[in-house]
């Protein structure tokens, strides 16, 4: 929409870029151009604005299949004016010298337009083929036939309309079709998921079973090397304890010689000392022989006295010594 201000019965119109302005004064085009700005008097000025820029028309509309199936089409429909003069020839977009608005709706007449031209196309594709092949391969022919059919259509150029692109967005049935359709590939896709559960289960089945064997093997090698290492465990020990037993016999047969020899050293040792005790005695008792016997008794006595213990001091009374010098000049005397 125009932008316009007034001035002392004057006003000033300042458009967009994306917007085409024509002005016409006394039949006569004074302004023609996009983006424009410039005074002039309401009385005398007739105006309209024509845009440029692309526009987007949304559609959505039913149609019936070959089968007799309704569906619902949602497209979109990109265009743009690209003769303006032609436009505002054929439709209305005068404007309002002191508002600036459209007098008309010239742009739902370009929606009715292509809306209509579009959508009979649509109905003419989906009239020729069934539902299942309009749900796998109607959004691209739909497309197709509707780009063609705008592209022919002789009043769109006529009007300076010129369609930019075509967009089907969906093709879709009925709810309960809807529905009924994709209960089978629920189905499918359901017992795909089943059939790979199983298969992962199985997978995971046969790898528990590969671990227990491996785990069972590993048990049987692991009780085998055992076996292996009882066995030469008993084999060190039987060694070990000939070996001992063998250590032990030599030791004892090298005790007992031992043994025996110090044995019969010792009887020897003996023999030859009571050889000599028998030797010395016989030499004591021969010196002895020829001895008195006041001699011998005097020595009995000397020996008798070194078994004594000793005496410190000795007390001898006059009877005690009178008796033993009578005793020992009676012993001389005889």
């Amino acid at each position: 929409m125009a932008d316009i201000t007034r001035r002392a019965g004057w006003r000033h119109l300042r458009s967009a870029p994306t917007a085409h302005i024509r002005y016409h004064r006394g039949g006569r085009i004074v302004h023609d151009g996009a983006g424009l700005s410039f005074w002039f008097r309401a009385l005398s000025a007739a105006l309209s604005e024509v845009p440029v820029d692309d526009r987007e028309l949304a559609m959505a509309f039913h149609a019936r299949t070959a089968d007799f199936q309704d569906v619902s089409v949602q497209s979109t429909v990109t265009y743009r004016i690209a003769d303006p003069g032609a436009a505002a020839t054929r439709l209305d977009f005068s404007v309002d010298p002191d508002t600036g608005v459209w007098r008309g709706t010239p742009l739902e007449q370009i929606a009715g337009l292509l809306t209509e031209s579009a959508q009979q196309h649509a109905l003419d594709v989906l009239a020729r083929i069934p539902l299942a092949e309009a749900l796998v391969d109607g959004v691209a022919a739909v497309r197709d036939r509707m780009a063609a059919g705008l592209a022919a259509e002789p009043r769109l150029p006529d009007t300076g309309i010129e369609v930019v692109a075509v967009r089907v967005v969906a093709l879709r049935p009925e709810p309960e079709v809807e529905r009924a359709l994709r209960t089978p590939a629920r189905e499918q896709i359901q017992q795909e998921a089943d059939r790979a559960t199983y298969e992962r289960r199985a997978v995971a089945v046969e790898r528990e079973r590969a671990i227990a064997e491996n785990e069972l093997a590993s048990k049987i090698e692991l009780a085998r090397q055992e076996e292996r290492l009882v066995d030469q465990r008993g084999i060190n020990a039987r060694r070990e304890a000939e070996e001992s037993a063998a250590a032990d016999a030599v030791r004892a047969e090298a005790e007992a010689t031992r043994t025996v020899r110090l044995a019969r050293a010792e009887a020897e040792a003996a023999r030859e000392v009571g050889a000599a005790r028998a030797e010395a005695q016989t030499a004591w008792l021969r010196a002895h022989a020829d001895v008195p016997a006041a001699t011998l008794h005097a020595l009995a006595a000397t020996r008798a006295a070194e078994q004594l213990p000793r005496i410190e001091h000795l007390t001898l009374s006059p009877d005690v010594l009178t008796g033993l010098l009578a005793r020992l000049g009676g012993g001389t005397g005889s």
